[in-house]
């Protein structure tokens, strides 16, 4: 497992609002999978209300 950084922005409540966010994962993909998942489950959003803009090893 690798630590990727994932950023990018999601929908709020005030308009779109930035994020950061480390995570452990195999690859880039499961990583992205890893954020809508989180976001999805905390926040009640869409994976269309989250915008990845870059995922960084």
């Amino acid at each position: 497992m690798s630590q990727f950084t994932v950023s990018g922005r999601f929908q709020a409540r005030d308009g779109w609002e930035g994020f950061e966010k480390s995570i452990d994962a195999a690859n880039e993909n499961v990583a992205r999978e890893h954020i809508y998942a989180q976001f999805g489950s905390q926040h009640g959003l869409k994976r269309t209300q989250v915008e990845i803009e870059e995922v960084a090893a």
